[in-house]
């Protein structure tokens, strides 16, 4: 007679995690090489300043037409036709603005500090082209460099854009515009924290501060990161209307109090270049979403449509141009749809007063990141593997990535309704009382907060 059995369970993986993703191996380094240029000159001197060149046109151009796309915008959203005159449906639109702008006078006001109201336009937006070199707009050659703390340089680089503000509200000797840039200064504050919190939660299942490798993951999972942190996707997006001074949160330059805020004393293209380091961070901004959470230049089906057109041989020009180019096209299309929501958000909702714009990023953004922060890594925790430190076997990590099933998928799914949960919970806990519009109302709480401390003080006194 046997003995009693044993019964151990032993959660595995649902699947065993496929071979990595393919990616096109020739580049246009070997053809700049072929007409006798030397392989390191060709791969970090010529190729990549045709990279800069490409990029700048496209995005220079790209910023132009997106005021004429924002004004199309807004003549929709208002029923109206927008610019119709300057071209077909106004498409020349753009180039009469800068032709115009460049014949205006540039001005510099009486006590304005020369040097520094002159460098501040151009600060802001080198600042904000200078990162267009690590946006992986596309695969292979599509982008001009990555490095492995990508994601990281790019938040850190982006924050030196508010300098050009500050420097310009301060340097033009005028009250509106030093109010603006002190407005401005503290709105990166109180949002850039926020922001930088959002993204922990998809780099927790990314694992790679490298802007392709963070590509590369979701391509391996088969899975969007919006998918398992769509909080931290609503967090970021928020963030970064604040950040690019978007309405509603375009305080730094409202026009109902300041006038035109930070630029006021500004004319000319040098006015322009603020509005020029305005667009390009929007474009970096949606960039860096479309990237992190929204599978960058990868999408279901890429693969099989570059087979249609170059075969499957990953090795060969036509394979690797067809893919790159088709991957840029996917990236492009997820950028402009994030940059027309940013318009449609400008032109729908009213703009905040400033005591709503700091409570809005330090007592909601903030703990809402916080909390998503704890419960992912968390629920990212007993999901892993036994003998990867975890619990319930639904996750495995590989050298490639992030792998797993369906159930890990579900299990994912009901951590995100947990996580609004908990981080509704947690904000009714934090805002006792609702968010009014009504001043007078809070006037008088304001009020006899006054009067109580008032008298406080006087029984004190009178002790």
């Amino acid at each position: 007679m046997s003995g009693p059995i044993a019964l151990h369970w032993a959660p595995q993986a649902a699947s065993p995690p496929p071979p990595p993703p393919v990616v096109p191996s020739w580049s246009p380094v070997e053809l700049i090489e072929s007409i006798g240029v030397p392989h390191g000159f060709a791969e970090y001197v010529v190729w990549p300043a045709v990279q800069l060149a490409l990029i700048l046109f496209v995005v220079l151009t790209a910023v132009a037409y997106l005021t004429y796309l924002e004004r199309k915008v807004a003549a929709f959203i208002q029923a109206r036709l927008g610019p119709m005159r300057v071209g077909p449906v106004g498409l020349l639109q753009p180039l009469a603005d800068g032709l115009k702008l460049l014949s205006k006078e540039d001005l510099v006001p009486a006590g304005a500090d020369r040097f520094v109201y002159l460098a501040a336009p151009v600060l802001a937006v080198t600042a904000a082209l200078g990162l267009l070199v690590l946006v992986p707009f596309g695969a292979a050659w599509g982008t001009v460099t990555d490095i492995n703390i990508g994601l990281l340089f790019l938040l850190a680089v982006a924050s030196i854009g508010v300098l050009g503000i500050v420097l310009a509200g301060w340097a033009s000797n005028s009250k509106y515009a030093l109010l603006g840039a002190m407005r401005s200064s503290a709105q990166l504050v109180s949002y850039e924290v926020a922001l930088g919190l959002a993204l922990v939660g998809p780099l927790l299942f990314a694992r790679t501060l490298s802007m392709q490798e963070i590509v590369e993951s979701q391509r391996f999972t088969g899975l969007w990161w919006v998918a398992v942190q769509p909080l931290a996707f609503v967090v970021y997006f928020i963030g970064s209307l604040a950040e690019t001074n978007r309405a509603p949160f375009d305080l730094p330059e409202s026009e109902s109090e300041l006038v035109a805020g930070f630029h006021v004393e500004y004319s000319g293209f040098r006015w322009s270049l603020f509005f020029m380091a305005e667009y390009a961070n929007i474009i970096i901004t949606s960039a860096i979403a479309a990237t992190v959470f929204l599978g960058g230049w990868s999408m279901p089906g890429l693969e099989t449509a570059v087979s249609w057109i170059a075969g499957t041989d990953a090795t060969t020009p036509l394979y690797s141009t067809a893919f790159t180019l088709l991957s840029i096209g996917v990236f492009a299309g997820k950028v402009l749809v994030l940059v027309y929501v940013v318009m449609w958000v400008r032109w729908t909702l009213p703009r905040y007063r400033y005591d709503q714009l700091m409570d809005l990023g330090w007592r909601w953004l903030i703990p809402v990141s916080l909390a998503n922060i704890l419960i992912s890594a968390f629920a990212f925790l007993v999901a892993m593997r036994p003998d990867q430190g975890g619990l319930l076997g639904l996750v495995e990590v590989t050298k490639n990535g992030l792998w797993m099933g369906w159930a890990g998928t579900a299990y994912f799914l009901l951590v995100n309704l947990a996580t609004f949960a908990m981080a509704a919970w947690l904000l009714a806990k934090l805002n006792k009382t609702a968010w009014s519009t009504d001043l007078h109302a809070l006037r008088r709480v304001e009020a006899l907060r006054r009067a109580g401390r008032l008298a406080t003080a006087e029984e004190a006194r009178a002790e």
